[in-house]
């Protein structure tokens, strides 16, 4: 079951841009399964499964993200609670990395039953500031070899089918500093205040739903000293890429005008460009939703940034599945149901079943 794969993964420390120790720790597991593994420039780990006969038939690439958002000096172990476990990431996305291994471990030895190519990939960046990294590799790599694209990411019960666009700056103001007496400079977080204040003053649309979050602000080195640098990270989203486009706009305009107000200097930086829009999952929902109710699972529709954001500019078939219960995602007493794991793999290893039975082109 996948619950034998669950802890090890979720107790080795995965934050962005740190992922090599569980990058490892699943290319071994995948390796003791009979499986060749691969490791490309930016460290996803994929391994492809191409039976004779499946040559040069488009793929399913199957991926579920390794990173984190807990810092590595986090606590990451895993107790158990009642009917649950709990661990800063052991669902997101430890839960979905062992669904992922132990459709491997019951697809070895099966492999003849596939008529299409399928790929597995456990991939670098989805969190933070990652931006999709892991993802936007393999397809900016493959796209052209694949059929289909599954995150597997979320909760049992969602499949995102429309991409929420994301942008994300860093934004730092930079003064001259000095004394808080012995000077008059201008200070980096006056400039900082006000650009938060006209970013949060913006007109956000209600339909399409787009919004606006300062996530860190900080600067500035005592009391009594003129802040000579200061900085924000800011995220911008919505369901409509021209309302995102223009709230870019908007606001990147309210930063700089911030800068000249207080008479600094802006250095402002992308951090975060998702691509948002139409997943085309139609054919992919259609599996998913037969998938479901032979599993007896409610199956609801939902509008997410995942890793499928990346399949948006290739226009490849994709759509995120979620395969476990839990909650109390992103925070440290984030919690899994074990038994919930079972059914995630049931369920995903029935999808590409049926994935497998479409009549071939």
């Amino acid at each position: 079951m996948p619950l034998s794969y669950l802890t090890r993964i979720a107790q080795t420390p995965a934050p962005t841009f740190e992922e090599e120790g569980r990058a490892r720790l699943i290319a071994e597991t995948w390796a003791e399964l009979g499986y060749v593994i691969s490791r490309d420039e930016v460290g996803n780990v994929v391994t492809r499964i191409t039976p004779p006969g499946t040559e040069g038939r488009p793929a399913l690439l199957l991926a579920a993200h390794l990173d984190t958002v807990f810092p590595m000096s986090t606590d990451v172990t895993v107790h158990a609670e009642r009917n649950r476990l709990v661990g800063p990431g052991v669902g997101d996305n430890s839960a979905s990395l062992s669904v992922v291994t132990a459709l491997l471990r019951d697809l070895r030895g099966r492999e003849g039953l596939l008529r299409r190519p399928l790929w597995v990939a456990a991939n670098v960046g989805e969190e933070g500031l990652g931006d999709l990294r892991g993802a936007k590799h393999l397809l900016a790599a493959h796209a052209q070899d694949l059929g289909a694209f599954v995150a597997v990411d979320g909760y049992l019960g969602v499949a995102v089918t429309r991409a929420v666009g994301v942008r994300r700056y860093r934004a730092r103001y930079i003064g001259p500093g000095g004394h808080s007496w012995g000077d008059q400079a201008p200070s980096a977080l006056h400039a900082l205040g006000l650009a938060i204040a006209r970013l949060y003053a913006l007109h956000l649309p209600h339909s399409p739903r787009t919004t606006l979050n300062v996530g860190t602000a900080s600067g500035g080195t005592s009391v009594n000293t003129i802040a000579g640098s200061a900085e924000l990270l800011l995220d911008l989203r919505s369901l409509d890429q021209g309302a995102l486009a223009e709230l870019d706009s908007r606001a990147q305009s309210a930063l700089q005008s911030a800068a000249r107000d207080a008479g600094v200097t802006l250095k402002l930086d992308r951090v975060g460009d998702r691509p948002g829009g139409d997943l085309h999952a139609g054919a992919l929902l259609d599996l998913a939703q037969t998938a479901a109710r032979e599993g007896r699972i409610d199956l609801r529709l939902a509008s997410s940034s995942t890793d499928a954001n990346a399949a948006v500019i290739h226009g490849l078939p994709a759509i995120a599945l979620g395969v476990y219960r839990g909650g109390n995602a992103h925070r440290e007493d984030e919690w899994v149901q074990p038994g919930s794991l079972d059914a995630g793999l049931s369920f995903l290893r029935r999808v590409v079943e049926l994935y497998q039975r479409q009549p071939l082109a």
